[in-house]
């Protein structure tokens, strides 16, 4: 479902992970939101780091990712913007860095939690777009 589009705004410059290759307890995972604030705050990833797309900042990411072999994990709507900012920290020295496919969308697609800004789990899903929700088959759409 989304070989597509990846395909066409990719450039396969990290690996990506599949949802189904996630270890069920996510301890040794650090998940980056590249999305936007507003996004972040209807739902994220357990544990998820809100790191953004437009003001993402590779240094300041750097002062809470101490170990460059650790296995990151980032992701945004779809998997599109999420590869830029795992490029760059690919660039910065990150060993481990994948790319979410599919992203939140994905993620929520196959019945994983997601949580709010008040850490409760939620069905809400900021779609990000009316023509980007087709790939959210399930939730609640926030487009706010």
């Amino acid at each position: 479902m989304f070989n597509d589009i990846l395909e066409e705004y990719n450039e396969g410059t990290v690996p990506y992970i599949k949802v189904s290759d996630l270890n069920e307890d996510y301890r040794d995972v650090i998940f980056l939101d590249a999305r936007e604030q507003k996004e972040y705050e209807v739902s994220h990833l357990p544990n998820a780091i809100f790191v953004g797309y437009k003001d993402f900042d590779p240094q300041t990411t750097a002062t809470f990712l101490k170990d460059p072999k650790q296995t990151i994990v980032v992701y945004c709507s779809v998997g599109v913007r999420s590869e830029d900012v795992a490029h760059q920290l690919k660039e910065q020295g990150y060993l481990n860095v994948f790319n979410l496919y599919g992203g939140i969308f994905d993620w929520f697609n196959h019945k994983q939690p997601v949580y709010n800004t008040q850490n409760k789990k939620t069905d809400s899903i900021h779609a990000y777009s009316k023509s980007w929700s087709r790939y959210l088959t399930r939730g609640i759409k926030i487009y706010e």
